[in-house]
């Protein structure tokens, strides 16, 4: 839906494929298990790091209610109709690909999906600025889910939403309709997907 993301590639890789320096973000291990309420490389024109989660302090729902949940995936349907959501911005989280997990608790299956020929995949996101007590400022960033495509149904009822490398941009940039367009199911037949024995579901 995303659940876990992964990061394996070299940084240089990712600078290389985007084709921006690697500002602060520098170098960093490889990451095999990627949880909400941790820091991830995002691209919103430079890589920098946020926290994976967004803490909606402040925003309330239609209702007038104030937003209590963290917010770890929004969904392409509601995400710029919903109060929750004014003021966002819009960005990319390039990783190599997820996970998901089918089954019941203590007996679930990890599947670990990425492009078909290896390489990074670009996740559209929405960011946030969350002030912290004490003034401390977080930037976060939630992933957007859509349909799934017949690659992904059989294991969840939602998937990211892929970016072209190309649409980026236009992702990023000032035509929300534009935007909107983009939030479709990636194509099928696109994607490598496999048991992965080597993720369990608390960590790596």
């Amino acid at each position: 839906m995303p659940g876990r993301f992964f990061l394996t590639d070299p940084v240089s890789d990712l600078t290389a494929a985007l084709g921006v320096s690697a500002g602060t973000v520098g170098n960093e291990p490889a990451r095999q298990n990627i949880a909400p309420g941790q820091e991830i490389i995002v691209f919103d024109g430079a890589l920098k790091r946020m926290r994976w989660g967004i803490v909606p302090v402040g925003r309330v729902n239609a209702r007038g209610r104030p937003v209590m949940e963290q917010i770890i995936n929004a969904r392409s349907e509601t995400v710029f109709d919903k109060t929750a959501f004014d003021g966002v911005g819009r960005a990319v989280i390039p990783v190599n690909g997820w996970y998901e997990w089918t089954g019941e608790k203590r007996k679930k299956t990890a599947w670990r999906i990425g492009p078909k020929g290896r390489g990074f995949l670009h996740f559209a996101a929405i960011t946030d600025l969350w002030t912290a007590p004490g003034g401390l400022e977080v930037p976060q960033v939630a992933a957007v889910t859509c349909e799934p495509n017949a690659d992904v149904a059989p294991i969840h009822h939602r998937m990211g939403v892929l970016l072209e490398r190309a649409d980026l941009t236009t992702w990023m940039g000032d035509d929300l309709e534009a935007a909107k367009a983009l939030m479709v199911p990636w194509p099928e037949g696109r994607l490598h997907i496999e048991e992965a024995g080597d993720v369990n579901w608390d960590g790596p």
